[in-house]
């Protein structure tokens, strides 16, 4: 059971790596088009039916840039399509959230102090609000509201807005703001997916068809884009914050995710601005600084603190009944509990760190895995190992470990 452990984690690293890598790939192609994008200029040397362009300077070498607002005359015959990038990131990105959420529900995804849910209540309400996001999101930009840019915005922001509380009213704080994250991730991919390449596809096969292409495909298509622009950093800021509990774990959790979007549109808009040549903005600095400073302050909230003796789940009785635990909750206590406390003691830890508490015995055995692999099989904790825990101890956390694989494997 315990190889099985290792090969796991080695499994979440993988698609982790995955995940940051194509979701890189996809940020900086959209930041790069939006910039190209907003810095086009019309010159007299335009061919028919251009509408912008430019030349930029790379790696060696100069490039020069020429954009169809609807398309060429002739299609092309080497044509690139971005769109892995988009489809790569959020296959891993919904991978992380089956391999770290789903099936570690009872640890990451459910909170009994919140909602009393079930895994599959819990997963099927993951899924089910995904699903929401895309249909009402979709809806509304096609209806008559979505015909004016600004009030889309503002009412596609409330909603965000009311995604942000209603997660916190279902699930653990770490796992609500990464979901309001995958939330509007799944948005932004099925805008590419569902939107944005089903229109350049029509337009493609109108010119080969020999017919002018529909001007509107083009435009619906910028609209999605450009919504994708201003959500990409709020994203990005909520799948980090599963590792900050000064984030996840305070009272104004949800009031903190709806200022990160807010502070998107004003680091995006200095960009845009700028890119597009029509000033530098520099209140958009002072307004993202206040906004990051209020978000600082409401994580001084009360952090939201675990049941002090939470029922054990299946798997947790397993470790806590194995041979060996009263030893290893000894250890824990006197090498790890003086940081990882609701309270800690140690200097300079104010909250316990990634909101692990290991006080008590039932929470000890909850986090078996990670102590037998932040402890025992390797020496990540304690850190710089400040508290000395010796190379007996971190024996004893293994045995332990390994003697729960079996028992369970016996059974």
């Amino acid at each position: 059971m315990y190889d099985w452990v290792v090969l796991w984690e080695w499994v979440e690293l993988a698609v982790r790596w995955l995940h940051v890598t194509t979701a890189m790939a996809w940020i900086g192609s959209s930041f790069y088009f939006i910039a190209l994008d907003l810095g086009l200029r019309k010159t007299p040397s335009l061919p028919p039916l251009a509408h912008g362009e430019e030349w930029q300077v790379h790696g060696g070498g100069f490039y020069h840039i020429q954009k169809y607002l609807v398309a060429p005359e002739m299609l092309p015959e080497h044509l690139i399509w971005f769109k892995w990038e988009s489809y790569t990131t959020w296959l891993s990105g919904f991978a992380m959230l089956f391999l770290v959420y789903y099936l570690g529900a009872n640890l990451y995804l459910i909170d009994p102090a919140v909602a009393d849910l079930s895994q599959a209540q819990a997963i099927a309400i993951s899924l089910g609000s995904l699903a929401f996001g895309w249909i009402a999101y979709d809806l509304i930009c096609k209806s008559r509201f979505g015909d004016n840019s600004t009030r889309l915005m503002i009412g596609l922001y409330i909603i965000l807005v009311g995604m942000a509380w209603g997660y916190t009213q279902v699930f653990s704080g770490r796992a609500a703001l990464l979901h309001l994250g995958a939330f509007t991730a799944t948005i932004m991919s099925a805008n590419v997916f569902m939107i944005i390449m089903p229109n350049q596809r029509i337009v493609v096969a109108d010119l080969k068809a020999g017919r002018t292409p529909d001007p509107k495909y083009g435009k619906i298509a910028k609209q999605r884009s450009t919504h994708n622009n201003y959500l990409t950093l709020p994203v990005l800021f909520l799948m980090l914050s599963n590792h900050y509990p000064l984030v996840f774990a305070t009272e104004y959790n949800w009031l903190i995710a709806s200022l990160v979007f807010l502070m998107g549109v004003t680091i995006r808009h200095w960009f845009n601005t700028k890119h597009a040549g029509k000033g530098n903005p520099h209140w958009t600095w002072f307004a993202t600084a206040v906004i990051f400073l209020l978000i600082a302050w409401l994580s001084t909230a009360p952090m939201r603190h675990r049941p002090e003796e939470a029922a054990l789940n299946a798997e947790a009785l397993t470790y806590a009944s194995a041979q060996g635990f009263d030893e290893v909750v000894s250890i824990v206590q006197g090498r790890c509990s003086m940081c990882h406390a609701a309270e800690p003691v140690y200097e300079g830890i104010y909250w316990p760190p990634k909101s692990v508490v290991l006080e008590t015995p039932a929470q000890i055995a909850t986090e078996a895995k990670r102590i037998y692999l932040q402890a025992g099989l390797t020496h990540a904790m304690p850190p710089a190992n400040l508290s000395y825990m010796e190379p007996q101890e971190r024996e004893a956390i293994i045995l332990w470990f390994q003697s729960a694989g079996q028992g369970a494997q016996s059974s």
